[in-house]
């Protein structure tokens, strides 16, 4: 049997990208990615991210996390799971421990990353510096300008999209800037074909973005290992940081996603903050049969 059968997860959202909280502290256990696809798979689990909090690893962090795709990949970031974790590790009585203040310091895959809370169910959280180089994000091979890349869908005197910004925030990501609305695009279509191109080797999240006025970008994304969200934190990220390098925008932005809005501001020390909302929808144990032996190998 699994290790994981009855344990107690979180099902939240942020901005409405579906999370999963697991906290593993304390334990030497360790989720597979079978197990993970089954958690995704069960109608009262189901997410977009799944976000394992583990006992610290290095010095001066309060946990580390390792972020899991519906796929059963895993995933160097996610802005809105960290922001569910925080809530997780501060507010909810199973999980929260008297020595946490209103801010953490978590370990990631893309580097550590700071959360502070802000209101009762708002965070912002430092999500580091953007990645920028062709080696970093990381691409195939060599561009040296990434804000706007040779790749394009559709017949080459008249494509779909074309030209993209790529910039890595934990995880890579290649943004479209439209003139029309975002929502006339078939990102179902585009949006696997586009994840998976042989540009990136390590694959891509996929964005179409339109902005509407100077501080205002309307966004939607295909993350990679999960498909369409109602909202990417790093996408939100990795698109305020695009445009404000083509010079579409300044440093900061109010980005509105089918899930809600995030505000995201590149501060000149070059640190990405992301501010959005937690919700908690509901909280439950893992029933034993959600795991088949091989999802638990």
């Amino acid at each position: 049997m699994s290790e994981l059968a009855h344990r107690r997860f979180l099902k939240m959202h942020g901005a409405g990208n579906q999370i999963v909280v697991l906290d593993l502290r304390g334990t030497a256990i360790r989720v597979a990615a079978g197990e993970a696809r089954a958690i995704a798979e069960h109608p009262r689990s189901a997410f977009d991210q799944l976000m394992v909090i583990h006992d610290p690893r290095l010095p001066g962090t309060d946990a580390s996390l390792r972020i899991y795709n519906t796929d059963g990949s895993e995933s160097g970031a996610c802005g809105n799971g960290t922001r569910c974790v925080a809530y997780a590790m501060l507010d909810d009585p199973a999980m929260a421990r008297p020595a946490e203040s209103g801010r953490l310091t978590l370990e990631t895959q893309g580097g550590v990353v700071s959360v502070k809370r802000v209101a009762e169910r708002s965070f912002t959280v430092d999500m580091g510096r953007p990645k920028l180089a062709w080696d970093e994000i990381p691409l195939a091979e060599p561009f040296q300008d990434t804000r706007r890349i040779e790749l394009q869908v559709g017949p080459i005197d008249d494509p779909v999209l074309h030209s993209p910004g790529v910039v890595n925030m934990g995880n890579p990501h290649a943004i479209f800037f439209v003139e029309r609305d975002p929502d006339s695009y078939d990102l179902a279509r585009i949006g696997p074909m586009l994840e998976n191109h042989p540009i990136f080797p390590e694959r891509a999240n996929i964005s179409i973005a339109q902005v509407v006025a100077p501080d205002r970008i309307k966004l939607r994304v295909w993350e990679r290992g999960a498909g369409l969200t109602l909202a990417c934190g790093t996408a939100a990220c990795a698109t305020v940081v695009a445009a404000s390098r083509l010079r579409m925008i300044g440093r900061g932005a109010t980005v509105h996603l089918p899930g809600g809005d995030l505000v995201i501001e590149w501060r000149a020390d070059d640190h990405v903050l992301m501010t959005g909302p937690v919700a908690l929808e509901w909280d439950g144990n893992f029933p034993p049969e959600m795991f088949s032996p091989e999802g638990s190998a």
